[in-house]
Protein backbone atom coordinates (compact mmCIF):
# COMPACT_ATOMS: atom_id res chain seq x y z
CA UNK A 1 0.00 0.00 0.00
CA UNK A 2 1.14 3.74 -0.68
CA UNK A 3 -0.10 6.76 0.00
CA UNK A 4 0.16 9.33 -2.77
CA UNK A 5 -0.76 12.56 -0.99
CA UNK A 6 2.77 13.17 0.71
CA UNK A 7 5.78 14.08 -1.54
CA UNK A 8 6.77 14.97 -5.20
CA UNK A 9 4.12 14.89 -7.76
CA UNK A 10 5.70 14.14 -11.09
CA UNK A 11 8.26 11.60 -8.93
CA UNK A 12 5.32 9.71 -7.19
CA UNK A 13 3.05 9.41 -10.55
CA UNK A 14 6.42 8.21 -12.49
CA UNK A 15 6.93 5.64 -10.06
CA UNK A 16 3.68 4.68 -9.51
CA UNK A 17 3.11 4.40 -13.24
CA UNK A 18 6.45 2.81 -13.89
CA UNK A 19 5.07 -1.18 -13.53
CA UNK A 20 1.89 0.08 -15.03
CA UNK A 21 4.29 1.12 -18.30
CA UNK A 22 6.03 -2.31 -17.92
CA UNK A 23 2.71 -4.35 -17.81
CA UNK A 24 1.17 -1.87 -21.02
CA UNK A 25 4.30 -2.71 -22.78
CA UNK A 26 3.69 -6.64 -22.36
CA UNK A 27 0.59 -6.20 -23.53
CA UNK A 28 1.49 -4.38 -26.70
CA UNK A 29 4.55 -6.46 -27.25
CA UNK A 30 2.13 -9.55 -27.27
CA UNK A 31 -0.40 -7.76 -29.35
CA UNK A 32 2.27 -7.42 -32.06
CA UNK A 33 3.46 -10.63 -31.77
CA UNK A 34 -0.23 -12.33 -32.11
CA UNK A 35 -0.55 -9.86 -35.06
CA UNK A 36 2.88 -11.15 -36.36
CA UNK A 37 2.03 -14.81 -35.76
CA UNK A 38 -1.63 -14.67 -37.59
CA UNK A 39 0.09 -12.93 -40.45
CA UNK A 40 3.12 -15.32 -40.82
CA UNK A 41 1.63 -18.58 -40.20
CA UNK A 42 -2.21 -18.10 -41.73
CA UNK A 43 -1.35 -15.20 -44.27
CA UNK A 44 -3.13 -11.67 -45.01
CA UNK A 45 -6.79 -12.94 -45.59
CA UNK A 46 -6.95 -14.31 -41.70
CA UNK A 47 -5.08 -11.46 -40.81
CA UNK A 48 -7.54 -9.13 -42.39
CA UNK A 49 -10.46 -11.10 -40.87
CA UNK A 50 -8.79 -10.59 -37.25
CA UNK A 51 -8.55 -7.05 -37.94
CA UNK A 52 -11.59 -6.09 -39.32
CA UNK A 53 -13.24 -7.53 -36.05
CA UNK A 54 -10.55 -6.91 -33.56
CA UNK A 55 -12.15 -3.23 -33.03
CA UNK A 56 -15.25 -4.97 -31.61
CA UNK A 57 -13.38 -7.34 -29.27
CA UNK A 58 -11.54 -3.87 -28.33
CA UNK A 59 -14.44 -2.35 -27.44
CA UNK A 60 -15.41 -4.61 -25.25
CA UNK A 61 -12.28 -5.52 -23.52
CA UNK A 62 -12.18 -1.48 -23.41
CA UNK A 63 -15.42 -0.56 -21.47
CA UNK A 64 -14.50 -3.65 -19.28
CA UNK A 65 -11.26 -2.39 -18.35
CA UNK A 66 -12.33 1.27 -17.90
CA UNK A 67 -15.12 0.69 -15.86
CA UNK A 68 -13.14 -1.48 -13.48
CA UNK A 69 -10.75 1.63 -13.33
CA UNK A 70 -13.82 3.50 -12.13
CA UNK A 71 -13.42 1.03 -9.19
CA UNK A 72 -9.72 2.19 -8.68
CA UNK A 73 -11.41 5.57 -8.04
CA UNK A 74 -14.36 5.40 -5.70
CA UNK A 75 -11.04 2.65 -3.41
CA UNK A 76 -8.50 5.24 -3.89
CA UNK A 77 -10.76 8.15 -2.33
CA UNK A 78 -12.11 5.64 0.40
CA UNK A 79 -8.26 5.04 1.32
CA UNK A 80 -7.15 8.53 0.71
CA UNK A 81 -9.86 9.61 3.43
CA UNK A 82 -8.73 6.87 5.95
CA UNK A 83 -12.33 5.23 6.06
CA UNK A 84 -11.49 1.20 6.46
CA UNK A 85 -14.83 0.52 6.65
CA UNK A 86 -16.05 2.40 3.62
CA UNK A 87 -12.98 0.94 1.75
CA UNK A 88 -14.05 -2.88 2.29
CA UNK A 89 -17.46 -2.22 1.38
CA UNK A 90 -16.25 -0.53 -1.88
CA UNK A 91 -13.92 -3.87 -2.44
CA UNK A 92 -16.79 -5.94 -2.42
CA UNK A 93 -19.37 -4.03 -4.11
CA UNK A 94 -16.73 -4.29 -6.89
CA UNK A 95 -16.12 -7.59 -7.14
CA UNK A 96 -19.85 -8.25 -7.41
CA UNK A 97 -20.51 -5.31 -9.94
CA UNK A 98 -17.57 -6.99 -12.21
CA UNK A 99 -19.27 -10.16 -11.89
CA UNK A 100 -22.57 -9.11 -12.90
CA UNK A 101 -21.10 -6.90 -15.64
CA UNK A 102 -19.26 -9.66 -17.00
CA UNK A 103 -22.96 -11.87 -17.29
CA UNK A 104 -24.80 -9.06 -19.38
CA UNK A 105 -21.73 -8.42 -21.79
CA UNK A 106 -21.49 -11.97 -22.62
CA UNK A 107 -24.61 -12.78 -23.15
CA UNK A 108 -25.23 -9.72 -24.96
CA UNK A 109 -22.35 -9.69 -27.51
CA UNK A 110 -23.25 -13.33 -28.43
CA UNK A 111 -26.94 -12.45 -28.99
CA UNK A 112 -25.89 -9.01 -31.14
CA UNK A 113 -22.35 -10.65 -32.89
CA UNK A 114 -24.07 -11.57 -36.01
CA UNK A 115 -25.12 -8.02 -36.71
CA UNK A 116 -22.78 -6.05 -35.47
CA UNK A 117 -20.20 -7.69 -37.82
CA UNK A 118 -22.78 -6.53 -40.72
CA UNK A 119 -22.88 -3.30 -39.60
CA UNK A 120 -19.09 -3.15 -39.47
CA UNK A 121 -19.19 -4.36 -43.00
CA UNK A 122 -17.00 -7.47 -42.24
CA UNK A 123 -16.87 -8.82 -46.10
CA UNK A 124 -18.60 -12.44 -46.36
CA UNK A 125 -15.02 -14.07 -47.01
CA UNK A 126 -14.11 -13.16 -43.74
CA UNK A 127 -17.14 -13.25 -41.29
CA UNK A 128 -16.61 -16.74 -40.51
CA UNK A 129 -12.99 -16.24 -39.61
CA UNK A 130 -13.85 -13.13 -37.46
CA UNK A 131 -16.83 -14.45 -35.72
CA UNK A 132 -14.78 -17.93 -34.51
CA UNK A 133 -11.84 -15.64 -33.17
CA UNK A 134 -14.82 -12.95 -31.34
CA UNK A 135 -16.81 -16.12 -29.88
CA UNK A 136 -13.78 -17.34 -27.97
CA UNK A 137 -12.86 -14.09 -26.44
CA UNK A 138 -16.32 -12.85 -25.40
CA UNK A 139 -16.89 -16.55 -24.04
CA UNK A 140 -14.19 -15.84 -21.72
CA UNK A 141 -15.07 -11.94 -20.99
CA UNK A 142 -15.17 -12.73 -17.05
CA UNK A 143 -11.88 -13.62 -16.49
CA UNK A 144 -10.86 -10.42 -18.03
CA UNK A 145 -13.51 -8.59 -15.42
CA UNK A 146 -11.92 -10.76 -12.90
CA UNK A 147 -8.58 -9.63 -13.51
CA UNK A 148 -9.10 -6.16 -13.83
CA UNK A 149 -11.29 -5.67 -10.66
CA UNK A 150 -8.26 -7.32 -8.78
CA UNK A 151 -6.24 -4.86 -10.39
CA UNK A 152 -8.26 -1.97 -9.64
CA UNK A 153 -8.77 -2.86 -6.19
CA UNK A 154 -4.69 -3.07 -6.13
CA UNK A 155 -4.00 0.51 -8.03
CA UNK A 156 -6.52 2.16 -5.40
CA UNK A 157 -4.59 1.35 -2.60
CA UNK A 158 -1.49 2.45 -4.54
CA UNK A 159 0.15 -1.27 -5.23
CA UNK A 160 0.90 -1.30 -9.06
CA UNK A 161 3.27 -4.44 -8.80
CA UNK A 162 1.43 -7.18 -7.85
CA UNK A 163 -0.80 -6.59 -11.02
CA UNK A 164 2.14 -6.33 -12.92
CA UNK A 165 3.76 -9.48 -11.95
CA UNK A 166 0.72 -11.27 -13.46
CA UNK A 167 -0.31 -8.98 -16.19
CA UNK A 168 3.57 -10.26 -17.26
CA UNK A 169 2.89 -14.08 -16.75
CA UNK A 170 -0.57 -13.80 -18.60
CA UNK A 171 1.58 -12.31 -21.67
CA UNK A 172 4.46 -14.64 -21.70
CA UNK A 173 1.84 -17.38 -21.26
CA UNK A 174 -0.25 -15.72 -24.21
CA UNK A 175 2.42 -15.76 -26.42
CA UNK A 176 3.55 -19.11 -25.86
CA UNK A 177 -0.22 -20.40 -26.31
CA UNK A 178 -0.41 -18.58 -29.89
CA UNK A 179 2.69 -20.40 -30.91
CA UNK A 180 1.44 -23.89 -29.48
CA UNK A 181 -1.98 -23.51 -30.91
CA UNK A 182 -1.67 -21.46 -34.09
CA UNK A 183 1.42 -22.76 -35.40
CA UNK A 184 1.58 -26.52 -33.26
CA UNK A 185 -2.26 -27.28 -33.54
CA UNK A 186 -2.79 -25.45 -36.33
CA UNK A 187 -6.08 -24.31 -34.87
CA UNK A 188 -6.28 -20.86 -37.26
CA UNK A 189 -7.65 -17.97 -35.22
CA UNK A 190 -9.57 -19.65 -33.29
CA UNK A 191 -6.48 -20.71 -31.39
CA UNK A 192 -5.03 -16.97 -30.50
CA UNK A 193 -8.05 -16.66 -29.15
CA UNK A 194 -8.28 -19.64 -26.71
CA UNK A 195 -4.74 -18.00 -25.70
CA UNK A 196 -6.05 -15.09 -24.83
CA UNK A 197 -8.65 -16.38 -22.68
CA UNK A 198 -6.59 -19.13 -21.08
CA UNK A 199 -3.77 -16.59 -20.27
CA UNK A 200 -6.10 -14.10 -18.59
CA UNK A 201 -7.97 -16.81 -16.74
CA UNK A 202 -4.58 -18.16 -14.86
CA UNK A 203 -3.84 -14.67 -14.38
CA UNK A 204 -7.00 -13.37 -12.76
CA UNK A 205 -6.80 -16.40 -10.37
CA UNK A 206 -3.27 -16.04 -9.36
CA UNK A 207 -3.90 -12.25 -8.67
CA UNK A 208 -6.87 -13.09 -6.66
CA UNK A 209 -5.31 -15.58 -4.46
CA UNK A 210 -2.29 -13.04 -3.91
CA UNK A 211 -4.55 -10.24 -2.52
CA UNK A 212 -6.28 -12.61 -0.30
CA UNK A 213 -2.65 -13.76 1.39
CA UNK A 214 -0.61 -10.56 1.18
CA UNK A 215 -3.08 -7.37 2.46
CA UNK A 216 -5.61 -8.29 5.24
CA UNK A 217 -6.65 -5.13 5.05
CA UNK A 218 -8.60 -6.34 1.94
CA UNK A 219 -10.02 -9.25 3.84
CA UNK A 220 -13.88 -9.02 3.99
CA UNK A 221 -16.72 -10.39 6.35
CA UNK A 222 -20.16 -10.67 5.27
CA UNK A 223 -21.03 -7.42 6.52
CA UNK A 224 -18.83 -5.97 3.98
CA UNK A 225 -20.82 -7.50 1.32
CA UNK A 226 -24.02 -5.73 2.83
CA UNK A 227 -25.74 -3.13 0.11
CA UNK A 228 -24.70 0.27 1.17
CA UNK A 229 -26.74 2.57 -1.48
CA UNK A 230 -23.68 5.20 -1.22
CA UNK A 231 -20.77 3.04 -1.77
CA UNK A 232 -22.88 1.15 -5.32
CA UNK A 233 -23.85 4.64 -6.61
CA UNK A 234 -20.01 5.79 -6.45
CA UNK A 235 -19.36 2.34 -7.88
CA UNK A 236 -21.85 2.10 -10.38
CA UNK A 237 -21.85 6.02 -11.37
CA UNK A 238 -18.05 6.10 -12.04
CA UNK A 239 -17.61 2.49 -13.13
CA UNK A 240 -20.33 3.45 -15.62
CA UNK A 241 -19.13 7.06 -16.48
CA UNK A 242 -15.71 5.47 -17.45
CA UNK A 243 -17.12 2.98 -19.79
CA UNK A 244 -19.61 5.07 -21.42
CA UNK A 245 -16.64 7.62 -22.04
CA UNK A 246 -14.33 4.44 -23.78
CA UNK A 247 -17.24 3.07 -25.41
CA UNK A 248 -17.85 6.40 -26.89
CA UNK A 249 -14.60 6.62 -28.25
CA UNK A 250 -14.91 2.65 -29.59
CA UNK A 251 -17.85 3.73 -31.08
CA UNK A 252 -16.93 5.94 -33.14
CA UNK A 253 -13.65 3.96 -34.11
CA UNK A 254 -15.98 1.24 -34.90
CA UNK A 255 -17.71 3.49 -37.22
CA UNK A 256 -14.69 4.16 -38.88
CA UNK A 257 -14.00 0.68 -39.20
CA UNK A 258 -17.41 0.08 -40.99
CA UNK A 259 -15.64 2.76 -43.50
CA UNK A 260 -12.34 1.01 -43.48
CA UNK A 261 -13.37 -2.42 -44.56
CA UNK A 262 -14.71 -0.92 -47.90
CA UNK A 263 -11.18 0.15 -48.84
CA UNK A 264 -10.03 -3.85 -49.37
CA UNK A 265 -8.14 -6.57 -47.49
CA UNK A 266 -4.96 -4.70 -47.92
CA UNK A 267 -6.13 -1.12 -46.68
CA UNK A 268 -7.12 -3.17 -43.57
CA UNK A 269 -4.29 -5.01 -42.96
CA UNK A 270 -2.08 -1.63 -42.78
CA UNK A 271 -4.48 -0.13 -40.80
CA UNK A 272 -4.57 -3.19 -38.21
CA UNK A 273 -0.83 -2.65 -38.13
CA UNK A 274 -0.95 1.24 -37.82
CA UNK A 275 -3.02 1.00 -35.19
CA UNK A 276 -0.98 -1.69 -33.05
CA UNK A 277 2.04 0.72 -33.48
CA UNK A 278 -0.12 3.77 -32.76
CA UNK A 279 -1.13 1.78 -29.31
CA UNK A 280 2.41 0.61 -28.58
CA UNK A 281 3.23 4.34 -28.93
CA UNK A 282 0.59 6.26 -27.19
CA UNK A 283 1.40 3.82 -23.93
CA UNK A 284 2.64 6.91 -21.99
CA UNK A 285 -0.86 8.53 -21.94
CA UNK A 286 -1.90 5.71 -21.23
CA UNK A 287 0.14 4.55 -17.64
CA UNK A 288 0.06 8.11 -16.82
CA UNK A 289 -3.68 8.16 -17.37
CA UNK A 290 -3.88 5.35 -14.87
CA UNK A 291 -1.66 6.75 -12.26
CA UNK A 292 -3.10 10.23 -12.41
CA UNK A 293 -6.57 9.06 -11.53
CA UNK A 294 -5.29 7.14 -8.78
CA UNK A 295 -3.35 9.93 -8.09
CA UNK A 296 -6.11 12.44 -8.13
CA UNK A 297 -8.46 10.13 -6.48
CA UNK A 298 -6.41 9.89 -2.91
CA UNK A 299 -5.63 13.69 -3.26
CA UNK A 300 -9.27 14.54 -3.94
CA UNK A 301 -10.16 12.92 -0.58
CA UNK A 302 -7.24 14.09 0.92
CA UNK A 303 -8.69 17.57 -0.39
CA UNK A 304 -5.16 18.32 -2.02
CA UNK A 305 -6.25 20.32 -5.23
CA UNK A 306 -2.98 21.77 -5.79
CA UNK A 307 -1.56 18.61 -5.96
CA UNK A 308 -3.77 17.43 -8.59
CA UNK A 309 -3.09 20.33 -10.20
CA UNK A 310 0.61 19.80 -10.75
CA UNK A 311 0.65 15.96 -11.18
CA UNK A 312 -0.72 16.65 -14.49
CA UNK A 313 0.92 19.21 -15.89
CA UNK A 314 4.21 17.61 -14.90
CA UNK A 315 2.65 14.07 -16.65
CA UNK A 316 1.67 16.26 -19.74
CA UNK A 317 5.15 17.46 -19.72
CA UNK A 318 6.78 13.78 -19.43
CA UNK A 319 4.50 12.31 -21.85
CA UNK A 320 5.61 15.32 -24.65
CA UNK A 321 9.16 13.86 -24.39
CA UNK A 322 8.27 10.65 -25.63
CA UNK A 323 6.10 11.63 -27.83
CA UNK A 324 9.01 13.56 -29.90
CA UNK A 325 10.95 10.78 -29.60
CA UNK A 326 8.58 8.68 -31.35
CA UNK A 327 8.07 11.37 -34.17
CA UNK A 328 11.44 11.17 -34.98
CA UNK A 329 11.69 7.64 -35.14
CA UNK A 330 8.62 7.22 -37.43
CA UNK A 331 9.52 9.60 -39.82
CA UNK A 332 12.76 7.43 -40.22
CA UNK A 333 11.29 4.15 -40.14
CA UNK A 334 7.87 3.56 -40.43
CA UNK A 335 7.50 1.38 -43.49
CA UNK A 336 9.75 -1.08 -41.68
CA UNK A 337 7.37 -0.69 -38.63
CA UNK A 338 4.62 -1.27 -40.82
CA UNK A 339 6.58 -4.41 -42.63
CA UNK A 340 7.83 -5.67 -38.83
CA UNK A 341 4.58 -5.68 -37.51
CA UNK A 342 2.44 -7.43 -40.37
CA UNK A 343 5.14 -9.50 -41.84
CA UNK A 344 4.05 -8.31 -45.49
CA UNK A 345 5.97 -6.71 -48.34
CA UNK A 346 2.65 -5.36 -50.45
CA UNK A 347 3.20 -2.01 -51.42
CA UNK A 348 -0.04 -0.76 -50.19
CA UNK A 349 0.08 -2.60 -47.58
CA UNK A 350 3.56 -0.47 -46.30
CA UNK A 351 2.84 3.09 -47.94
CA UNK A 352 -0.92 3.07 -45.72
CA UNK A 353 0.12 2.22 -42.55
CA UNK A 354 3.78 4.32 -42.51
CA UNK A 355 1.47 7.05 -43.56
CA UNK A 356 -1.04 6.57 -41.38
CA UNK A 357 1.49 6.95 -38.27
CA UNK A 358 3.90 9.80 -39.56
CA UNK A 359 0.70 12.03 -39.89
CA UNK A 360 -0.84 11.48 -36.96
CA UNK A 361 2.16 11.33 -34.58
CA UNK A 362 2.57 14.81 -35.78
CA UNK A 363 -0.29 15.60 -33.35
CA UNK A 364 0.16 13.28 -30.47
CA UNK A 365 0.41 16.76 -27.79
CA UNK A 366 -3.50 16.63 -28.43
CA UNK A 367 -3.85 13.26 -27.56
CA UNK A 368 -2.24 13.66 -24.95
CA UNK A 369 -3.72 16.59 -23.47
CA UNK A 370 -6.81 15.11 -23.57
CA UNK A 371 -5.80 11.66 -22.17
CA UNK A 372 -4.52 13.11 -19.28
CA UNK A 373 -6.90 16.29 -18.17
CA UNK A 374 -9.55 13.73 -18.73
CA UNK A 375 -8.32 11.34 -16.20
CA UNK A 376 -7.48 13.67 -14.02
CA UNK A 377 -11.22 15.95 -14.17
CA UNK A 378 -12.36 12.12 -14.15
CA UNK A 379 -10.15 11.16 -10.66
CA UNK A 380 -12.64 14.21 -9.05
CA UNK A 381 -16.22 13.46 -9.97
CA UNK A 382 -16.66 15.26 -13.40
CA UNK A 383 -17.38 12.69 -15.68
CA UNK A 384 -20.09 14.84 -17.56
CA UNK A 385 -17.59 16.52 -19.29
CA UNK A 386 -15.45 13.88 -19.73
CA UNK A 387 -18.63 11.75 -21.81
CA UNK A 388 -18.91 15.16 -23.14
CA UNK A 389 -15.81 15.21 -24.61
CA UNK A 390 -16.01 11.64 -25.95
CA UNK A 391 -19.68 12.22 -27.35
CA UNK A 392 -17.81 15.16 -29.76
CA UNK A 393 -15.07 12.15 -31.02
CA UNK A 394 -17.93 9.69 -31.59
CA UNK A 395 -19.49 12.96 -34.02
CA UNK A 396 -16.53 13.53 -35.53
CA UNK A 397 -15.54 10.45 -36.23
CA UNK A 398 -19.24 9.56 -37.91
CA UNK A 399 -18.98 12.68 -39.60
CA UNK A 400 -15.98 11.75 -41.33
CA UNK A 401 -16.75 8.33 -41.68
CA UNK A 402 -19.90 9.16 -44.04
CA UNK A 403 -18.21 12.14 -45.46
CA UNK A 404 -14.93 12.92 -45.81
CA UNK A 405 -13.73 9.04 -46.02
CA UNK A 406 -15.94 8.63 -49.03
CA UNK A 407 -14.82 11.73 -50.91
CA UNK A 408 -10.91 11.28 -50.33
CA UNK A 409 -10.37 7.86 -49.01
CA UNK A 410 -7.69 6.38 -46.42
CA UNK A 411 -6.37 9.92 -46.40
CA UNK A 412 -9.83 10.66 -44.23
CA UNK A 413 -9.52 8.07 -42.39
CA UNK A 414 -5.46 9.37 -41.54
CA UNK A 415 -7.24 12.66 -40.93
CA UNK A 416 -9.88 11.59 -38.59
CA UNK A 417 -8.05 11.14 -34.77
CA UNK A 418 -5.86 14.99 -34.87
CA UNK A 419 -9.52 16.30 -36.04
CA UNK A 420 -11.10 14.28 -33.30
CA UNK A 421 -9.13 15.39 -30.23
CA UNK A 422 -8.73 18.69 -30.92
CA UNK A 423 -12.16 19.22 -31.04
CA UNK A 424 -13.20 17.17 -27.90
CA UNK A 425 -10.31 18.89 -26.15
CA UNK A 426 -12.68 21.87 -25.88
CA UNK A 427 -14.85 20.98 -23.36
CA UNK A 428 -11.89 19.34 -21.25
CA UNK A 429 -9.71 22.82 -21.38
CA UNK A 430 -12.97 24.94 -20.45
CA UNK A 431 -13.53 22.46 -17.46
CA UNK A 432 -9.91 22.64 -16.20
CA UNK A 433 -9.92 26.46 -15.91
CA UNK A 434 -12.99 26.05 -14.62
CA UNK A 435 -12.56 24.15 -11.75
CA UNK A 436 -8.71 24.70 -10.72
CA UNK A 437 -9.83 28.89 -11.23
CA UNK A 438 -12.82 27.97 -8.42
CA UNK A 439 -10.43 26.58 -6.33
CA UNK A 440 -8.08 29.27 -6.34
CA UNK A 441 -10.76 32.21 -5.46
CA UNK A 442 -11.54 29.59 -2.66
CA UNK A 443 -8.08 29.78 -1.61
CA UNK A 444 -7.49 33.70 -2.09
CA UNK A 445 -10.84 34.19 0.07
CA UNK A 446 -9.37 31.82 2.89
CA UNK A 447 -6.47 33.62 3.02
Amino acid sequence: MKSLTIGNPLKLITLFAIPLAIGLLFQQFYSLVDIRIVGSALGEIPLAAVGASTVLSDFIVGFVNYFCNGFAIVIATCFGSGNDKNLKKAVAASFITGTVLSIILTISFLIFMDPLLRILNVDASLMEISKDYLRIIILGLFFSVLYNTCAAVLRGIGDTVTPLIFLILSSLLNISLDYLFIKGLHMGVAGASIATVLSQAISAVLCMIRIIKKYPILHLSREDFSYDKTIYYDILTTGFSMGLMISLVHMGTLILQSSINSFGAYTIVAHTAARKMSHLMMMPCSFYGTALAAFTGQNYGAGEYERIRMGCISSIIAVSIWNTAWLILVWIAGRNMIGLISASTNEEVLYWGSMYLKTDICFYILCTLVCLIRNTLQGMGHSVTTIISSFLELLVKAVIAFTLAPAIGYWGIIWCEPIAWAIMLIPLIVKWFLVFGEYRLEKDGCQ
